[in-house]
């Protein structure tokens, strides 16, 4: 048998190489290599890549592949299944596709043992499922779901870290829901690093990721995430899965917000609110409601903006606050906000709203934590600025939206009726939009639609 072989392989990017160097030539990143065991395929065959095939699980086609035409290709509808919690689903895409590979990350104690533990208990009774925890024993396992109130009839757990081992049992049990928790904690056999390492995530990963596409089973995996944010392990890891979720919350704050960056069976940058509670996680069907300041009259250096978070409007409230600078170069802080968009658009502010700030400190919020990163902030943070400055609130119940251009034009947002029901459903009266957003009836369900082309205008419209 031949003997196998070491790799360095860079914990960001993925990229392999034959011995081990300072910096890796793909990403840039310097001290990111670390050492991986790569064993060769058993028989006299030929060599096949890292643990291909290995498992020897069913479904590997011993036919030839062959170029085909995709007009041949039958268009495969895919089988999704109803998490029975709406915000998870929405997320997701309208619900769990079979045989997909979901990665889950967030920040310790953010919730998302907790949201999956009370997925499997909604589903359970519909589809089989196993919970593999790492980290807990099952003792801990039972108390919790006895907390959050779950049936304990379905659910069905697991503690083991070996990959073969959970494989063995789960091909005995069958399952349709597999979540693990978490793969940071998952180890095989064939290698000889420590659980957590590159290595060591990235062969279960992939074991993992063979077992869904080739039994149809729904695969969750919570990820552990580095002091940066982002999820430990390689890079790899979230090229490898079908979905990465990241959990987000602020410090503090009951709310949760779980939002999309990879999606292969749906829209990315969606958005699922919930609340913590003593009982577990509980949906927010109106999230606007949670973003929006409860100010007992008009504040000086607010103003409220329709974005939208994939398919969804939300509400948001944009704060400003402008004061005299003691530096020499005034501070330009934002939070949920591009730092340097907002410094550009205090320059068009200047130049052609007639409104300086050169001189003073400006600092911009967006209300609960949201982070936007749309274009349809420029026009509210603009109007907050100039109300914070000179001290004098916007009207009462205004809303406003638009991209602000170098040459002060007011550019239309995608979806603009769409942000105008949204703003009058929670009863606005105003809304300061771009003129090509402006409906064909301008007073929709009570709210008047005011419509502008150039930042003097929108400034005269908010008084």
């Amino acid at each position: 048998m031949a003997k196998a072989r070491t790799a360095y392989v860079c914990s960001d990017c993925g990229a392999e190489y034959s011995k081990w160097q300072g910096q890796c030539v793909a990403c840039g990143a310097w001290n990111t290599l670390s050492e991986f065991v790569v064993q060769p395929a058993s028989g006299g065959g030929k060599k096949s890549s890292v643990g291909a095939h290995r498992d020897g699980y069913a479904g590997a086609s011993a036919e030839k592949p062959r170029v085909v035409p995709l007009t041949e290709v039958a268009a495969e509808v895919e089988s999704r299944t109803l998490t029975g919690i709406g915000e998870l689903d929405r997320v997701l895409g309208g619900g769990l596709v079979d045989g997909s590979v979901v990665l889950i990350g967030g920040d310790p104690g953010i919730g998302k043992s907790t949201l999956l533990l009370q997925m499997l208990g909604t589903i359970g009774a519909r589809l089989p499922g196993v919970y593999v925890t790492g980290e807990e024993s099952l003792g801990q396992v039972a108390s919790r779901a006895q907390r959050l109130g779950l049936p304990l009839e379905p659910l069905h757990a697991l503690a083991e870290t070996g990959i073969e081992r959970i494989l063995e049992q789960i091909q005995n049990s069958k399952p349709r829901v597999l979540i693990i928790d978490s793969i940071q904690t998952i180890w095989t056999d064939l290698l000889t690093a420590a659980p957590g390492s590159v290595s060591q995530v990235r062969e279960s990963a992939a074991k993992l990721t063979r077992f869904a596409k080739q039994t149809g089973t729904s695969v969750l995996l919570v990820g552990h995430v580095t002091k940066e944010g982002g999820i430990a392990g390689p890079r790899v890891l979230e090229h490898m899965v079908d979905a990465v979720l990241y959990f987000e919350g602020e410090s503090g704050s009951r709310f949760r917000v779980l939002r999309a960056f990879k999606n292969r069976f749906g829209a990315v940058n969606e958005l699922g609110v919930f609340a913590m509670s003593d009982k577990g996680l509980r949906e927010v069907p109106n999230p606007s409601a949670i973003f929006l300041s409860t100010h007992s009259g008009p504040t000086p250096g607010s103003a409220v903006m329709v974005t939208r978070e994939g398919t969804r409007p939300l509400l948001v409230e944009v704060q400003a606050l402008v004061d005299q600078s003691s530096l020499g170069n005034p501070r330009r802080v934002t939070l949920g906000l591009e730092q340097n968009r907002l410094a550009m658009l205090l320059a068009v502010l200047h130049r052609h709203g007639g409104v300086a700030a050169y001189d003073q400190d400006v600092f911009v919020n967006v209300v609960g934590g949201i982070r936007v990163q749309e274009t349809a902030a420029d026009l509210p943070v603009l109007l907050a600025v100039r109300s914070s400055l000179r001290d004098r609130p916007l009207p009462d119940k205004t809303v406003a939206f638009g991209e602000v251009g170098l040459s002060g034009e007011i550019r239309p947002v995608p979806n603009g009726e769409e942000r105008l029901r949204e703003a009058a459903h929670h009863g606005f009266r105003r809304a300061i939009v771009p003129k090509a957003n402006t409906p064909k009836n301008k007073r929709m369900g009570g709210l008047e639609v005011i419509g502008v082309e150039r930042l003097p205008e929108a400034l005269d419209a908010a008084g």
